[in-house]
């Protein structure tokens, strides 16, 4: 253990306080999922994490920063993203002010025209961040949902994971003096690129059995009636069967248990089921088809499945 901080380096940690570490802070964590942790930690390679959304991709990498007691930087992608957005960008206003300045005191020179182009006149976005981390404690870098990045993208952050480092033309190569720990979710709205998969550790997440849910609800709603846990468990898992255009995640169970913990129920009833469906269906189409006679039906299967 880290004496400085009171943490486990990497080599203190085995599957299995990995998984106690994970379920203390009401994660629960199957050992497969510990075993692709404790791999990607001991190995310093990226962890990439593919599954439905809402099975807890993201919630794992916080997880993991709390547990490591390191710093967790999140860079979220979406379609278009570029490297002013994801790395670094010049501060502009800065080096105009700095030019200003300079041409008042009748300094302005070619000297001062490198000045201005220097580390402290750079704008650090979340790669660049998690590469230039000091704190003795290599953070957690989520690159969270690489599937909406573009390719041109991807390749790109392809460079990034093989050698940890980034080259500012105007600087020089910046390295990591610690590589951070990486973590790449995807809900594969796209295929990622083979090449980069094989930089990484792979895991699937899927949406847990029905006991393994009823476990995170009690852990993460704390005072939900068992039996209204369980009725809610068994629901969202009827309607991850039905013909739906996105099916409910976990993160949609658990809004959904608090939502009825906040109003006193006790158990589920088809008026509650129907009046609280857009807590835990996200599209109008969904609610439609689910909501009154279905719904009712469902609960009726739920309760002879029970």
């Amino acid at each position: 253990m880290d004496e400085r901080n009171g943490e486990h380096s990497a080599q203190d940690w085995t599957i299995e306080r990995l998984q106690d570490a994970f379920r203390a802070r009401d994660y629960l964590c199957d050992r497969s999922l510990a075993t692709a942790v404790f791999l990607a930690l001991e190995l310093g390679r990226p962890l990439l994490l593919e599954g439905e959304a809402g099975v807890g991709k993201t919630e794992l990498a916080k997880v993991l920063a709390a547990t490591l007691g390191a710093r967790l930087i999140r860079l979220q992608c979406y379609e278009g993203l570029d490297v002013t957005t994801a790395v670094y960008e010049w501060n502009y206003p800065r080096q105009m002010l700095e030019i200003r300045l300079l041409e008042a005191r009748a300094a302005a020179s070619s000297t001062s025209a490198q000045h201005i182009f220097g580390p402290e006149f750079l704008i650090r976005r979340p790669l660049l961040q998690a590469l230039e981390a000091h704190d003795g404690v290599p953070p957690v870098l989520l690159i969270d949902e690489i599937d909406r990045a573009d390719e041109e993208f991807e390749a790109y952050l392809l460079e990034i994971l093989s050698d940890f480092q980034v080259t500012v033309p105007e600087i020089g190569t910046i390295r990591a003096e610690r590589p951070p720990r990486v973590i790449l979710t995807s809900n594969r709205t796209r295929e990622v690129h083979d090449a980069l998969k094989r930089r990484c550790l792979y895991h699937w997440i899927d949406y847990p059995s029905a006991q393994k849910e009823f476990e995170i609800v009690l852990a993460r709603v704390p005072g939900a009636p068992e039996r209204l846990a369980r009725e809610v468990v068994a629901f969202v898992h009827r309607l991850r069967e039905a013909d739906l255009t996105k099916v409910p995640g976990i993160a949609e169970t658990l809004d959904w248990a608090a939502a009825l913990l906040s109003l006193g129920a006790r158990e589920l009833d088809p008026d509650l089921v129907n009046e609280t469906l857009g807590v835990v269906l996200k599209y109008e189409e969904d609610i439609r088809h689910v909501r009154g006679d279905t719904a009712r039906a469902m609960l009726d299967e739920v309760a002879a499945r029970a």
